[in-house]
């Protein structure tokens, strides 16, 4: 369990990334998550993270107040990752601890987190199951 302690993002994070542009449409993006079974996506600009996107924000279009009214589905499908994202998200980087992402998933009931370089461009993501691998590796190592 010791060896878990001193592990980082950059050994254990997924580093080929699927990304979404502003652009793309509810449709879209609902037929991506579903294509893909992810929960978020980073949304990129000119090679920069700019956001996230996840199935909350896609849900989110069709929570509606009594007292507002209720738009056409098709009229929903076709407002963009732009109109939905959330341009100020959590990330890492490479060199942070997984101890360190842990607490954030935890404290936040994150499912992934976007790894981000100096340069804001996206070098990966790290998700719970990349952190049970690591888990499970180290404390395989401890008990061997």
């Amino acid at each position: 369990m010791y060896q878990f302690l001193e592990q980082t993002v950059a050994g254990h994070m997924t580093r080929t990334v699927k990304t979404v542009t502003r652009g793309l449409t509810m449709r879209e993006l609902g037929e991506m998550f579903e294509r893909d079974d992810f929960n978020a996506y980073p949304v990129e600009d000119d090679g920069q993270v700019v956001g996230l996107v996840t199935k909350f924000d896609l849900l989110r279009c069709f929570a509606f107040t009594p007292n507002q009214m209720v738009p056409r589905y098709d009229d929903l499908m076709k407002r963009t990752v732009a109109d939905v994202m959330t341009s100020e998200f959590i990330y890492v980087r490479s060199d942070t601890r997984l101890t360190r992402v842990l607490q954030l998933m935890v404290e936040h009931r994150f499912r992934s987190v976007p790894v981000i370089d100096g340069g804001h461009r996206l070098a990966g993501i790290i998700a719970r199951e990349d952190i049970l691998s690591a888990l499970e590796a180290c404390v395989g190592r401890d008990a061997g």
